[in-house]
């Protein structure tokens, strides 16, 4: 399989993380969102120091910065850990983001002009012309794809005019995506055809058909959270006990 994402020195090198603490918090966020830190994982903090060869005080704040947004969970007696997942909070993960990101998408359809539609068509044709997967290991995601396919859902909702929208529909789907890819982890998705799902959202929303839209979505999510729970018998990651 492909080299997957960035170094840290990389991460370092570029324009979006300004400082230590902020490189190491992308990191995290990065790896707890791809899986490769899994759900319950103790997260060591001499470790990690030592891993980015940075300040005890610099991991530390990414950490909290991460709690923050629900990745990550704070013990006093046995410290930081991925966040757990279950399968309760999966349905109220994927139902709440129904709410949210439907009335997002709505809202959308009603205010979005003619350059937004445009912006819908560009990401769609952007994310159907690279691979799902990797074609020698189908369990690990194209890292190209799911950048645009971050960008192709954000696209949707881009024009529903509200910035608190937005931020509760971006937290929703973090905590989704950690989800999928233990989803395809597992391999649970090989009969799936994702990108027969999002072109019927897409039809909806270029004929402005917001109740069409805004159910082609909600199946589209429902469809990915069904997955999950077929990966079974333990389908949500690990739970370290270290």
């Amino acid at each position: 399989m492909s080299s997957i994402g960035l170094s840290f020195g990389d991460d370092l090198a570029g324009d979006r993380p300004r400082s230590l603490t902020s490189a190491v918090q992308e990191r995290l966020r990065t790896d707890i969102l791809s899986t490769r830190l899994l759900p319950g994982q103790k997260l060591h903090i001499a470790g990690l120091a030592k891993q980015f060869s940075v300040s005890l005080a610099a991991v530390r704040e990414a950490l909290s910065r991460l709690v923050a947004d629900g990745l990550v969970q704070a013990s006093d007696q046995r410290g930081f850990r991925v966040s757990p997942v279950s399968p309760a909070d999966l349905r109220d993960v994927t139902q709440t983001r129904v709410d949210i990101e439907g009335l997002a998408l709505r809202r959308s359809i009603e205010n979005g002009d003619r350059a937004w539609l445009g912006s819908v068509e560009q990401s769609f044709a952007a994310l159907v012309a690279v691979p799902y997967t990797y074609p020698d290991d189908p369990t690990h995601h194209y890292e190209e794809w799911v950048v645009l396919h971050r960008i192709f859902h954000r696209t949707l909702v881009n024009a529903c005019g509200s910035p608190w929208l937005l931020g509760f529909r971006d937290i929703l789907h973090e905590q989704s995506e950690r989800y999928r890819r233990l989803s395809i982890r597992r391999n649970t998705e090989k009969s799936r055809n994702v990108e027969a799902e999002h072109a019927a959202i897409v039809h909806a929303v270029l004929k402005r058909d917001a109740d069409a839209a805004v159910a082609a979505l909600s199946k589209h999510f429902l469809t990915t959270m069904h997955l999950v729970e077929l990966a079974t018998p333990k389908p949500l990651g690990i739970v370290d006990t270290a």
